[in-house]
């Protein structure tokens, strides 16, 4: 395969996860005695832009369907986050009745009905037919498409350029990178402003966080890589914002090529001299990630054999993404994890790809009284811990799976 961003060959493997379904095609009970399609789940480093980024084996249109079942909304944290991002962004940029904010990757609307609770315009472009119907349940219009070049030039020619562009989690999921950039080029108002956020590919190296690696992640980004796939595209990435979410991710600020507005900030440099002491534009930073990662696969198959030996039982909570990475490529079954629940409706009552352990409602954490609760989403454990406060009470214990030290 070719670099996605720049057509240069690809050799070097930076992670090789074995293969796996896509991780959020979970099963209906009628189809656990049909087979799962497989997919190689491998990732290469271009040794020219230093992009990471796995193969299209599946699919963007198959993956982001209408059976798509992450809702943003379910997410107190989330909801949190987006909330506390529009109130201080909309005042700051003097957004009004006459402006317009795009979120791409839309979701649920769980973003866009703050904007609109500002009184200001808002539309998301959204492909999952059944996010995109929650969010026009928020009164949130919502355009059901994927997002590139020639959208973009649609909605320029009626007229709709938008004075803020919103992308949370998007830009690593497109396979086309240089076409979504373009068309964020093409979407943007004269003097306006794109965020986009997306977890810092330093993180993921430097925490080993290996189980934010799937299919729907085509790209692992770093601001320099970032950088130069926007200024390809007419955009100058002027100012960057670090930030807890998803392990550590990075906000960044861009507008125009010529912008007067896009000064380079101190913040900018900071996070740019981090990447190269580090190392990560060279090949040597991309090596030996493979084995802190069997590692990694030991202690949780050695916790869980301990358990088994010892007659204890297991349950998992969150039914993402990161945790069924995590649990296939470990080779995790229902033995081994009696049942993972879930805040989503959309999910309960399903079966994780792969592994097929049931999903099922978080009242069963509390009727079944399991010893160990794993902690899938990591991201969010202090959320999960103070929901789930009361298993203390039969003296059940936490398991983060970023760090697989039991809590009390």
């Amino acid at each position: 395969m070719n670099c996605r961003f720049c057509n240069t060959p690809l050799s070097q493997v930076f992670l090789d996860l074995g293969t796996a379904p896509p991780s959020n095609s979970f099963l209906k009970p009628d189809e656990l005695n049909g087979p799962e399609v497989y997919y190689p789940l491998k990732l290469f480093v271009c040794p020219d832009c230093f992009l990471v980024q796995v193969d299209e084996v599946k699919r963007s249109s198959e993956i982001f369907s209408s059976e798509y079942v992450y809702f943003s909304s379910f997410s107190r944290t989330w909801l949190a986050h987006a909330k506390a991002y529009v109130e201080a962004t909309c005042p700051r940029l003097g957004l009004d009745k006459d402006s317009l904010v795009i979120e791409i990757a839309s979701n649920d609307g769980y973003l866009l009905q703050y904007v609109r609770a500002l009184g200001v315009p808002a539309l998301g472009i959204e492909p999952t037919a059944s996010t995109a119907a929650a969010a026009r349940e928020k009164d949130v219009e919502t355009l059901e498409a994927f997002f590139g070049v020639a959208l973009a030039e649609r909605l320029a020619a009626q007229g709709r350029r938008a004075d803020l562009i919103v992308g949370n989690n998007v830009l690593a999921h497109v396979p086309d990178i240089n076409d979504f950039v373009g068309g964020l080029r093409i979407a943007l108002a004269e003097g306006g402003l794109i965020n986009m956020e997306f977890p810092h590919l330093y993180r993921l190296v430097e925490s080993s966080q290996f189980d934010t690696v799937y299919h729907e992640h085509f790209s692992y980004l770093s601001l320099g890589t970032v950088r130069r796939v926007f200024a390809a595209n007419g955009l100058r990435v002027f100012d960057v914002e670090e930030l807890p979410t998803h392990g550590g991710s990075l906000r960044i600020h861009a507008r125009a090529e010529g912008d007067p507005l896009a000064l380079e900030t101190p913040r900018l440099a900071e996070v740019l001299r981090l990447e190269t002491a580090a190392g990560m534009q060279t090949p040597a930073y991309y090596q030996g990630f493979q084995d802190r990662v069997e590692r990694i696969k030991a202690e949780l198959l050695g916790f869980l054999a301990e358990q088994t030996l010892a007659r204890k039982k297991v349950a998992a909570y969150g039914a993402a993404a990161k945790g069924n990475t995590l649990l296939n490529f470990c080779g995790v079954r229902p033995g081994q994890v009696a049942f993972v629940c879930d805040a989503s409706p959309h999910k309960q009552g399903l079966f994780l790809p792969g592994s097929r352990i049931p999903v099922r409602h978080p009242d069963a954490i509390r009727e079944e009284k399991p010893d160990f609760v794993l902690i899938l989403p990591w991201n969010i454990k202090d959320e999960i811990k103070t929901q789930l406060a009361f298993i203390r009470e039969w003296g059940g214990r936490f398991v983060p799976t970023d760090t697989m030290a039991i809590e009390g």
